[in-house]
């Protein structure tokens, strides 16, 4: 029989193809699939304009038969066919789309959608096949054809018997080779799997014969297998479905069977939208993080359908960063695809899609944080962190988004509390919103620096993530109420509310300047503390960068020795000060002494480490002795 050579053009896109379109070649049988589920739909559309014709959902299937001792694979469905110049015109010319070409013609715009748009699906089968067989008979037509190819070399076209209408698709596996495995594609479980992966929710019955096993004969402890046929797919997908007809059972079995995770989600979203871009989705908050969720492997996403179809296992680009931790999928009929179905361009539909998705969720979040505190603090527990991470990052672009779902420990509460929460409490007279750093929440609580503003009867929120400190940075303000460290050099409390410490600046000028210079370019300057109350001495820091933000910065790569500018307070009213005073006007090296142990004491309190441990606990020990 005489073979038809393919175009030039095809000649080279298919080698394409086989080699380079697809990056995983199981994606062969979600196009065949696909293909087999458009030319049933192609008879659905007629019959909406065609009296003659019926449309009976029930008569209309697709089959899969593997044949493991002949390699043969076999795809099989009752839809429109094709008649020999549909065969010469769609499969002799590649990325000639009938799907499209049907679509055009017959001003298609249902809600089901038609799949096919490139034309180049069905040649993915050469990724598994030596030959590719189609045998077709058209609606309409007597006639049956057969046509078959084993590649680039061309194809040939001839008349076969067939009884029904339909096309079946005969795929001639390749042998197994060093680096593929190939008998995978015929492997029953294997294929099953593939189904449910990219097509469990194709709207007509996909149909498998499948291994049982059941109780022999007249004993209750020998089992027999035997064979049957069973629908493989789920066909009606749970977003499709009106949400008053669906429980929270079914949401959560949803949850577990995609494997989104081992946990039971917080909460669910399943939104429908039908506006400038069409879809539908289901999102899931998680209870637990994923094992891998804070390393450099794990990789975010949704999963992404194109009607009902499986695009992307994980598209990244629905999810901000920040949200990273939500599960779940997203169905459209309106993305605009690349030729292997794969990979999503970066189009104004997804955009748009990504965009809402990102506010449903800030709702949800929100609405949790109002209407289920305890649910939300158990999640906030789990992934608070990575809000702050979001608030910081893209230079704070993010933070009108994420600071009212942001909580810190409070001083008063004892408890997470939120940035609202916090500035309804305050009192007239206060003018920032306090906050202090360290490793623990006891640390903190005994921090000196806390003493003056714990007085005023202020509220401390509590940072113990490294990351805190540099998200409040980047929202500077919240509700027009700026941010202040305890530690920083000015907290904001008038003179006349404290004690005035100017005359004891002044009067005790000269011993400073000896400290600061026994201490050097350790600190930036030794002043009189009107912070504290009950400790002789405290480390602050004067400028944007603190001691707490120094300490994180010190174990970055490439930090650049990035450092606080330390001031070095003292309490002129506690009674070491005095000792201080007698060894500057009568013992030098005794201020020396009390200089160095008074310094070390306040990079202690800090949690910095000690410049030399063996100098400390001899200058300890030499004040024990005196």
């Amino acid at each position: 029989m005489e073979k038809t050579p393919f175009k030039a053009e095809s000649q080279r896109l298919l080698d394409m193809m086989i080699h380079s379109i697809y990056s995983h070649k199981e994606i062969f049988l979600r196009e065949l699939i696909s293909n087999a589920s458009d030319a049933i739909d192609k008879i659905y559309y007629k019959a909406l304009t065609d009296d003659t014709l019926a449309f009976d959902k029930d008569n209309y299937y697709i089959q899969v038969m593997a044949d493991k001792e002949n390699r043969t694979l076999a795809v099989l469905d009752t839809g429109i066919g094709m008649t020999k110049e549909e065969l010469e015109d769609n499969l002799g010319v590649i990325a000639q789309s009938g799907s499209l070409a049907f679509k055009r013609d017959n001003e298609v715009e249902d809600e089901h959608g038609i799949i096919g748009q490139f034309g180049v699906g069905f040649y993915s089968a050469f990724m598994v096949a030596d030959v590719v067989t189609v045998i077709t008979r058209a609606l309409g037509s007597d006639t049956a054809y057969k046509w078959e190819s084993a590649g680039v070399d061309g194809y040939t076209i001839e008349p076969v018997d067939k009884e029904t209408v339909g096309t079946e698709i005969i795929l001639k596996i390749k042998e197994n080779t060093e680096d593929e495995h190939y008998d995978e594609y015929l492997d029953e479980y294997r294929l099953r799997s593939i189904i449910k992966k990219y097509s469990d929710f194709i709207r007509y019955p996909i149909k498998m014969e499948v291994t049982r096993q059941r109780p022999k004969e007249g004993s209750e402890d020998e089992f027999e297998e035997y064979r049957e046929e069973e629908t493989v797919n789920s066909m009606v997908p749970i977003w499709r479905k009106n949400k008053s007809e669906l429980t929270d059972e079914d949401y959560e079995k949803f949850y577990m069977e995609k494997h989104y995770g081992f946990d039971k989600p917080l909460a669910h979203l399943h939104i429908s939208v039908d506006g400038a871009v069409r879809y539908n989705a289901i999102l899931y908050i998680p209870e637990r993080a994923p094992f891998d969720y804070y390393t450099k492997e794990y990789e975010k996403g949704l999963e992404l359908y194109s009607n009902g179809v499986l695009i992307m296992s994980k598209a990244p680009d629905l999810l901000p960063d920040y949200y990273s931790f939500v599960k779940g999928m997203v169905d459209s009929e309106d993305l605009s695809l690349n030729i292997s179905r794969e990979i999503l361009q970066q189009d104004k539909q997804l955009k748009l899609i990504a965009k809402n998705i990102k506010n449903k969720i800030t709702k949800e979040l929100e609405r949790l944080q109002k209407d289920d505190r305890e649910k939300y603090e158990t999640f906030y527990k789990v992934f608070g962190t990575q809000l702050k991470y979001g608030a910081y990052s893209d230079y704070g672009s993010n933070k009108e988004d994420l600071q009212d779902l942001l909580m810190f420990y409070s001083s008063k509460e004892k408890k997470l509390v939120t940035l609202a929460e916090y500035v309804s409490r305050m009192p007239e007279d206060q003018k920032y919103i306090y906050y202090a750093s360290g490793e623990t929440y006891d640390r903190i609580d005994k921090l000196p620096q806390t003493e003056l503003v714990s007085e005023k009867g202020y509220e401390i929120l509590y940072f113990i993530e490294d990351v805190d400190e540099f998200a409040i940075k980047m929202l500077m303000t919240y509700k027009e109420k700026e941010f202040r460290s305890v530690s920083s050099g000015d907290l904001g409390i008038d003179a006349d509310d404290s004690k005035d410490e100017s005359d004891g600046e002044s009067e005790n000028k000269a011993l400073f300047d000896e400290m600061k210079s026994i201490l050097g370019d350790k600190v930036k300057d030794v002043r009189v503390s009107k912070r504290l109350k009950n400790h002789p001495v405290c480390l602050t820091a004067d400028g944007d960068i603190t001691i707490e933000m120094e300490k994180v910065l010190r174990t970055m790569p490439n930090n650049q020795d990035v450092k606080a500018e330390r001031v070095l307070e003292l309490n002129i009213h506690h009674e070491v000060f005095e000792s201080l005073k007698a060894a500057y006007e009568n013992d030098k090296d005794k201020l020396r002494l009390f200089t160095s142990l008074l310094y070390n004491q306040a990079l202690l309190i800090e949690g910095l480490p000690i410049d030399d441990p063996v100098d400390f606990t001899n200058d300890i020990c030499k004040v024990m002795v005196s």
